[in-house]
């Protein structure tokens, strides 16, 4: 049996058989950091398997977690914006009232 439903059908865990199953990939995790948010905690990992290097932000919220994965080939560019996206934050006036 395996660990968990997926609302789309497939489940996830270590049960290999049927159809759609893939072994597990091998991951070195090269670093590792995180950080806490407000309620949000952001785990970002670099990591490498036989495929190349990726960068994987996860976010967990209450237990809830999404994840996105970046090939390594494109943190240039995720960097180029997201630092775009701190000067545009700090330059516009805030529209939420003051604390």
């Amino acid at each position: 049996m395996s660990e968990y439903q997926s609302p789309y059908g497939f489940s996830g865990g270590s049960a290999f058989g049927g159809m759609g199953h893939k072994p597990p990939v091998v991951e070195e995790t090269l670093k590792t950091d995180k950080i806490q948010i407000e309620r949000k905690t952001f785990v970002i990992s670099l990591k490498e398997n036989p495929r190349g290097r990726f960068l994987r932000i996860t976010e967990d919220v209450g237990g809830r977690r999404d994840t996105i994965i970046l090939p390594a080939t494109g943190l240039g560019d995720f960097k180029r914006v997201i630092d775009e996206m701190v000067r545009a934050s700090d330059d516009a006036p805030s529209k939420s009232p003051a604390a």
